[in-house]
């Protein structure tokens, strides 16, 4: 479903993101991690068309982000750490304008609204401005509009900050029940635990380079992931 292959990216003189290659299966919760700086912002924004890719290659579904990128927007959604959503309109008018711009129909998008709006609480809010939610509210209404289209892969950069724990939990379990629907999920975090416990694959970054990757099992062995991560970061100190 997404595909990284040899990407490299610089900023002057700076290697953000050092010959990464990466592979994310469909119905696949893939856990990205990495100190501060480690290039993990960088990668995931090269894979939704945000950064340049100038070296390297992303795909999306088998469909290259350099030389067709609105056609793999349409197959993706973004969630950054940081929503920047128009705060001009209410949270409803801002979920329809999401979902004509991916041509979703009334019918289905009524459906997924009332679904999620109410999963996540948020229901009595939607007519409100944006302007006058909460950083956690804003994290919910930018997970809503993700769904509304139904994308083949999500990409989140840490999507659990600012996030309630009856919410956190929601989107965890959310996540796994998209996973058996065939899409892929795939997530930059510091919050080692969840990582530990959500994701099938992991990769861990340091410096713009993989250090290693492989299935959680693979990855930690009878550690725990916070030791291991810890113990790969001390391996590959400066």
């Amino acid at each position: 479903m997404l595909r990284i292959e040899h990407l490299t990216k610089r900023f002057g003189n700076k290697v953000a993101v050092d010959d990464l290659s990466l592979h994310i299966e469909p119905g696949e919760i893939y856990g990205f991690i990495g100190h501060n700086g480690a290039g993990k912002t960088t990668t995931i924004k090269s894979c939704v068309g945000i950064l340049k890719i100038e070296q390297g290659e992303v795909y999306i579904d088998g469909v290259s982000v350099k030389k067709d990128p609105l056609k793999c927007k349409q197959m993706i959604a973004y969630i950054p750490d940081n929503p920047d959503l128009y705060e001009f309109m209410s949270g409803i008018k801002y979920l329809n304008f999401i979902a004509d711009v991916y041509k979703v129909s009334e019918e289905d998008r009524e459906r997924r609204i009332a679904k999620y709006a109410d999963m996540f609480g948020i229901t009595s809010e939607l007519a409100n401005n944006i302007a006058n939610y909460s950083h956690g509210m804003k994290q919910k209404l930018a997970i809503i509009a993700a769904l509304i289209h139904k994308p083949k892969l999500i990409i989140m950069d840490e999507p659990f900050v600012g996030l309630d724990p009856k919410a956190a939990f929601e989107v965890k379990e959310l996540m796994r029940e998209l996973c058996k629907e065939g899409i892929a999920f795939f997530f930059s975090t510091h919050v080692l635990e969840v990582a530990e416990k959500l994701c099938d694959h992991i990769a861990i970054i340091k410096n713009g380079k993989l250090i290693i990757d492989g299935t959680v099992e693979e990855v930690k062995g009878n550690n725990s992931l916070e030791d291991v991560f810890m113990e790969l970061e001390g391996d590959h100190a400066d």
